[in-house]
């Protein structure tokens, strides 16, 4: 299980007369992800997702709260979390002169996999998000679906537990986001607990077991989809969405 609790984080910006001021990016999060479980996080640009998804990786600090791997937590057991995390990032880049094969083996080295069992494992990931007719292309040469996959690929090699995925299949044509979503779903089967950061309200009813609506830092709706199409007397979780928020006027 994975825990978030009472999580928050404050930045410091300056406004137009240059003046110091506080404000929190994420204040009182909290939520909780079983085994097998596809948490969907949701809401517009600056809403607190991606600072919420860092946070949870390991990567940014928080500014109070806790986050909790079973019994693991960050200040006593950093490596062995991060070994056991697949973070993906929206404006990842990647080494565009080598192959997936090559990266593939560059990222299973650095996290230790042994050799006998990597040339599995690539051949697997390979194959579960179609990616064999380009697997020793050059980065360079490859579409945006495909770069997409090879992204989540270097990610999974290590067989993580938790997948913290964000904005997985922004810009990608229908077929490629299909092979990513597909992919999901057969990892949530194996028991993985998955984050998963999306504008597309459409993929989270689609996937999500539960959803936790984000708006400017705080929790506005957390539920099933069907529980907060029902309590937001809609039929859809868009239009859920800017009832809670009262409109887009409000925005």
């Amino acid at each position: 299980m994975l825990e978030v609790k009472d999580l928050k984080k404050k930045f410091v910006k300056y406004n137009a007369k240059r003046k110091k001021e506080e404000f929190y990016a994420d204040n009182g999060i909290s939520f909780k992800a079983k085994d097998g479980e596809i948490i969907g996080i949701l809401g517009p640009n600056g809403a607190g997702k991606t600072t919420l998804l860092r946070m949870i990786a390991g990567i940014l600090e928080p500014t109070s709260g806790t986050i909790s791997f079973g019994k693991l937590d960050y200040l006593h057991n950093e490596i062995e979390i991060k070994k056991n995390i697949a973070y993906l990032s929206g404006n990842t880049k990647l080494y565009n002169t080598l192959s997936p094969y090559e990266l593939l083996k560059m990222c299973g080295n650095i996290y230790g996999v042994e050799e006998s069992k990597l040339e599995d494992r690539i051949k697997e990931i390979s194959k579960k998000l179609n990616m064999d007719s380009f697997l020793y292309n050059r980065i360079e040469n490859l579409s945006t679906g495909q770069t997409q996959r090879v992204n989540i690929a270097r990610c999974l090699v290590h067989d993580p537990k938790y997948y913290i995925l964000d904005e997985a299949t922004s810009g990608l044509d229908i077929i490629s986001s299909q092979i990513i979503l597909d992919f999901i779903k057969e990892e949530k089967k194996r028991g993985k607990i998955i984050l998963y950061s999306t504008h597309y309200m459409e993929e989270a009813e689609n996937i999500c077991d539960n959803v936790i609506m984000i708006n400017k830092g705080i929790v506005i709706k957390e539920g099933t989809p069907s529980e907060i199409k029902k309590s937001t007397k809609t039929t859809n979780l868009r239009d859920a969405f800017f009832t809670l928020i009262g409109g887009v006027s409000n925005e």
